[in-house]
């Protein structure tokens, strides 16, 4: 069901939208997003990313070993994402949902709105050796699988 494994899947199936269950009444909505449940790990990092101009490009790199769900919790921003074959191009615009990234994937989040919280959970904890951040390196190493 989740991404990753076998490339003869396409991208779009390897880096579904996930939509998360919420639960709401005159009181507001509450989302809920668990490790191991709702995304396909146990979560070992959270941050994110606000106060980027519409014209920013962040990301920018691919990562060898990490999983990663991205959720505009506010606001809105796309997601452009590739594995050198195929690109897609993902709009976050409800808090409800996110988007699954399997190692290995590029990805580049951009046209940031004034408002936009871009929450990222991610499977491993930092580690600045597992990232390829030049897009020449990144496809020369999964050429040559």
């Amino acid at each position: 069901m989740w991404g990753g494994g076998i490339n003869s899947k396409s991208l779009r199936e390897r880096c579904p939208v996930i939509n998360f269950n919420w639960l709401g009444d005159e009181r507001g909505k509450l989302v809920v997003i668990e490790g191991g449940i709702t995304i396909p790990f146990e979560i070992k990092r959270v941050f994110y990313i606000y106060d980027s101009d519409r014209d920013v490009i962040r990301g920018r790199h691919a990562n060898k070993i990490s999983d990663f769900v991205l959720v505009n919790a506010a606001g809105e921003s796309k997601l452009r994402l590739t594995d050198g074959h195929e690109e897609i191009v993902t709009e976050l615009n409800r808090p409800m949902m996110g988007v699954y990234i399997p190692p290995m994937i590029w990805k580049d989040m951009y046209d940031f709105s004034e408002d936009s919280v871009l929450l990222v959970l991610a499977s491993t904890h930092y580690d600045n050796s597992e990232y390829i951040r030049n897009y020449d390196e990144y496809i020369r190493l999964i050429n040559s699988k």
